[in-house]
């Protein structure tokens, strides 16, 4: 209820921005702006075209910057953060935690960010470069180094006296993270036993030594899945060697959850995740035409397969009329698979002890469904050319691709990731392809064979 209640709130904010931009009302849209929370505001500057987001950014106030644009996107970050010098970047993003930062930071080119790092205190450059060390999709790069610890021999009273002398506790704090004398995370102790045990018992013996921490080498879509699958707030991010290095929290893996929602769905299309919705024409043009020739090219394979087949269209022109049934139901049942298995892996499913299980379960999946719609579309075409012979090929062509749809969106997911290829991103391309090629050959083949 409470999203769908957001919704209109945000369109109706949307009206009233597009209305004072329409009226010249500057010092009312200063006010909402700045009046906004900064995710709100944010949302409202991505709402608009690129040339408008200037005059907004520009009235913004400047102690409002850093919070706003840490809920930008990275592409529209990077529209406003080319425009900076290294000391504004440094003046905007202070007070930010120290994983904002270093996602701010990936926006610029090298040199800016030496100078912003140099600008910075020892304190907190030293936290920014040990996340900019790490790959951003890993768990280093999602982490932050604002983290409460304790050791193991202390009294929770001496805990709580500790916590006390914070002014306040880093966000999404739920546990406090208990370290050795090396700084090696040994367990944690949650804030829920420390509030309600004997004050005069030690952490040691509440503690929980059963959180497993995560590596800080762990690819990013790994964290979402162990978060999702053990309903973790935060959790200890460690070395190699089990050394402390900072923690995650539950808000950042939400944002990993929507770049992988967000990833998979764009490149279906063959676009990028952080995809401008209102990017200029002369930057949107250029990235779609990539695709749109690599599937020309793949459309000419397919047009070459039925050129040579030439002879029999000319002699019985059903063949034409019922072409693109083929190929379609192909198209259709291939992307079922594909999106499936591609998901399947995304989740952490599919391993290669269950994916031969999964392969003949797609087999069969399409030579179960070719065979009901064969059967359908042999009697209507038989019908429709008062001819049963082509009502026969077209229902054994549609069995034939089917199985192969099904077949290849299955093992293209499988044997892409094996290449390094994103089998989101390519997928698509070649299951077209192969569903196109064989629903032809197929087709035409057969009825080259009976016409002939």
């Amino acid at each position: 209820m409470a999203q769908t209640a957001e919704k209109p709130q945000a369109e109706s904010r949307l009206e009233l921005l597009n209305e004072a931009l329409g009226s010249g009302a500057f010092l009312q849209i200063r006010r909402m702006l700045n009046g906004l929370p900064p995710v709100d505001a944010a949302h409202l500057i991505e709402s608009t075209p690129q040339k408008v987001r200037g005059v907004l950014w520009q009235l913004v106030d400047t102690e409002n910057e850093g919070d706003i644009l840490q809920h930008l996107s990275d592409e529209v970050q990077s529209q406003f953060l080319r425009h900076m010098d290294a000391e504004e970047v440094a003046a905007i993003t202070e007070g930010l935690e120290t994983d904002d930062i270093a996602d701010i930071l990936q926006q610029l080119p090298d040199r800016v960010i030496r100078e912003v790092l140099e600008s910075m205190d020892h304190q907190d450059r030293v936290r920014v470069e040990h996340i900019l060390s790490y790959d951003e999709d890993s768990a280093g790069g999602l982490m932050n180094t604002d983290t409460i610890t304790v050791r193991p021999n202390i009294t929770l009273d001496v805990a709580l006296r500790y916590l006390r002398r914070h002014e306040e506790l880093p966000a999404m704090t739920d546990s406090l993270l208990v370290v050795n004398r090396n700084d090696q995370f040994i367990g944690s102790l949650s804030l829920r036993k420390l509030l309600v045990s004997d004050p005069s018992v030690t952490v040691r013996e509440i503690m929980d030594t059963e959180v497993e921490p995560i590596v800080a080498s762990m690819p990013a879509r790994d964290v979402a899945n162990l978060f999702e699958r053990r309903d973790w707030v935060s959790a200890p991010v460690v070395d190699d060697n089990q050394l402390l290095l900072g923690r995650i929290t539950i808000d950042d893996v939400v944002d990993v959850i929507r770049e992988e929602s967000d990833h998979s769905l764009m490149s279906m299309a063959g676009l990028d995740e952080d995809e401008d919705t209102f990017a200029s024409v002369m930057t949107t043009a250029p990235r779609r035409a990539i695709w749109l020739g690599i599937n020309l090219l793949t459309a000419f394979i397919a047009s070459g397969v039925i050129n040579l087949f030439e002879g029999t269209i000319e002699k019985v022109v059903a063949l034409a009329v019922l072409m693109p049934i083929v190929a379609s139901m192909g198209g259709v049942a291939g992307t079922q698979t594909l999106t499936v298995v591609i998901r399947g892996m995304a989740l952490g499913h599919i391993s290669r002890n269950n994916s031969r299980w999964l392969i003949n379960r797609e087999v069969l999946v399409g030579l179960m469904n070719g065979l009901l719609w064969a059967l359908i579309v042999a009697l209507a075409a038989s019908y429709w050319f008062n001819d049963p012979l082509i009502g026969a090929i077209i229902a054994a062509a549609m069995v034939i691709n089917l199985i192969t749809a099904s077949l290849a969106g299955a093992i293209l997911p499988l044997v892409m990731k094996a290449l390094n290829i994103d089998p989101a991103l390519a997928g698509g391309v070649v299951l077209t392809t192969v569903t196109d090629v064989v629903g032809f050959m197929s087709f035409l083949g057969l009825a080259t064979y009976f016409y002939a």
